[in-house]
């Protein structure tokens, strides 16, 4: 008989999307008269259409892929050419970042990169994450052994959490001690919040004294729109010697179901061997890359060079701000019955703290049972989530609307 990995037994509760989903059911399934009025404002996908470059791209790509002289087999594991240039072009060296195409890693998805760089870091190493936090990871984390057990709170022995809260701005201080890997989210997820220059810079001079590494999570950085906030960790002086960086084409470009994302691994970035000896993370991650992966499908990533054409452009720039709008609408109905929001200026999420002493999960039965309405629970996301929830901008405007309208229900979030 083959040993389980029972490390996965250590996440008790299951994923946080799909408690989510289970609750959802149970209670549409108790009440089907309901279910048509369910809207749901909970995981962070997109509803919009694809962009029209994106199509038009990917109809060509398709076309080409019938025809001898011009099919595709496997492609480079990396990313086709094309699409690392553009990203390097357009997302870094625009911004006057030494970011070269060859440090640039296709995926298909940030979340994937996210529990796979795991595979080029060794046992042992002291991990931080903030509080609240993307769930994956802590997840990831737990299932290669990186921890111990939770505690009462959902908490592993064996990470270092760092309290976001809204005295700091959800941007957490930085840890006592030493740790060898630190994860930052910013705009944050779930919290919504960003990061100053100031911010990042103190989070690159701690790794670099201490020899960590960052893993940046710049999934949302389309979002921003405040002046002088850092779209990148490598705008802040010295991240190529401690940092990488993870990117998505799913909220800027509506790819959640395309899939397609990228990683940044500097050829600078340096681990070390048990012997003391420095050796590049990039080599690392290459090889895995290469081992594991064998690429994008083309079409998809004809469509995410798209992204970067004048024309693609503009209409990215109109899908991020249709579900900003979305997300004023939705803080301007919280707002008026009194709640605490925050997050919603830079980011598609609204991160909400419920009326005093509700619990997060409380929070989410009574929106789901009396606005049937759909929210993430802040405790999903960590200890610190307690008495929040999160709710997402990624909606059809009708439905944010009507989401709206039930929100200011001045029944809804008494006792």
């Amino acid at each position: 008989m083959a040993f389980i990995n029972e490390n996965y037994l250590k996440l008790q509760a299951g994923y946080l999307f799909p408690e989510i989903s289970r609750r959802v059911k149970a209670f549409t399934d108790a009440n089907p008269e309901v279910a048509a009025r369910i809207i749901r404002c909970g995981i962070g996908d997109v509803t919009e259409p694809l962009p029209a470059a994106c199509i038009s791209a990917m109809h060509k790509a398709v076309d080409e892929m019938g025809v001898r002289e011009t099919f595709r087999g496997y492609g480079p594991e990396q990313g086709y050419d094309f699409l690392r240039n553009a990203i390097a072009d357009n997302d870094f060296k625009a911004r006057g970042l030494d970011i070269e195409a060859d440090e640039i890693f296709v995926s298909d998805g940030s979340k994937c990169d996210c529990g796979n760089l795991l595979d080029i870091f060794g046992t042992g190493n002291r991990i931080a994450v903030t509080d609240p936090v993307y769930p994956v990871y802590v997840d990831t984390n737990v299932m290669l052994g990186n921890t111990g057990n939770a505690n009462d709170k959902g908490q592993f022995d064996g990470l270092t959490y760092l309290p976001c809260t809204a005295e700091n701005g959800f941007v957490p201080e930085l840890p006592s001690g030493p740790v060898d890997l630190i994860y930052l989210c910013y705009p944050n997820n779930p919290t919504g919040a960003v990061a100053t220059r100031e911010q990042l810079q103190n989070w690159v001079n701690f790794a670099l004294s201490c020899n960590a590494v960052i893993v940046f999570d710049a999934a949302y950085e389309a979002y921003i729109s405040t002046p002088g906030i850092p779209h990148s960790i490598f705008e802040i002086p010295g991240a190529r010697e401690c940092a990488l960086e993870l990117r998505s084409f799913s909220k800027n470009g509506g790819f959640t179901g395309l899939r397609c994302g990228y990683a940044v691994i500097p050829k600078t970035l340096m681990g070390r061997k048990r012997n003391g000896e420095k050796h590049p993370f990039h080599a690392l991650w290459l090889r895995n890359h290469t081992t594991k992966f064998n690429g994008v499908a083309y079409p998809v990533q004809r469509a995410a060079e798209a992204l970067y054409s004048p024309e693609g452009k503009q209409q990215v720039m109109q899908l991020v701000n249709f579900y900003k709008e979305n997300a004023h609408l939705l803080q301007q109905a919280l707002s008026s019955v009194g709640l605490d929001v925050y997050g919603y200026t830079d980011s598609s999420y609204l991160w909400v703290r419920g009326p005093k002493g509700a619990t997060s999960w409380a929070l989410f039965d009574r929106l789901l049972q009396h606005a049937n309405i759909v929210t993430t629970p802040g405790s999903g996301f960590g200890a610190a989530g307690e008495g929040y929830f999160r709710l997402s901008a990624f909606n059809s405007r009708s439905n944010v609307e009507e989401a709206c309208r039930r929100l200011i229900d001045p029944e809804l979030f008494k006792g």
